[in-house]
């Protein structure tokens, strides 16, 4: 299993570490429960399988990540281009924009990255 992937529920909890890190793992549980409905012990199971993974780390008691948030959702976009589209971008991109209406100023944002995209 690739090391920034993450299931929808670790998904969630990483959103509130990334929110609020560095915590310590005592206030940590305290929202989990309030944003997601988490017992103590569901809390500390999810550290530590992130933590096995390299994905948190907890030292004294205190969580931090390891992986960023954009490294979650860039491992998460590859798996669905090449699981869905065999790894084809433009077939990403078409079926896309097929069923949500881009604005100009989001066309313009994508022309811009991939004019900066051809120039490296």
């Amino acid at each position: 299993m690739e090391k920034s992937k993450v299931f929808e529920s670790e998904y969630r909890f990483c959103l509130l570490l990334w929110e609020y890190e560095p915590i310590k793992s005592t206030e940590l549980v305290k929202l989990c429960e309030e944003r997601l409905g988490w017992k103590k012990a569901t809390t500390y199971t999810v550290i530590r399988r992130l933590s096995d993974r390299g994905i948190v780390k907890s030292e004294n008691a205190v969580v931090t990540s390891v992986v960023s948030k954009s490294d979650v959702q860039a491992a998460e976009i590859d798996e669905l281009v090449e699981k869905t589209f065999e790894g084809s971008i433009p077939a990403f991109i078409a079926a896309f924009t097929k069923r949500k209406k881009l604005s100009e100023k989001e066309v313009s944002e994508l022309r811009q990255m991939l004019d900066s995209y051809g120039e490296e």
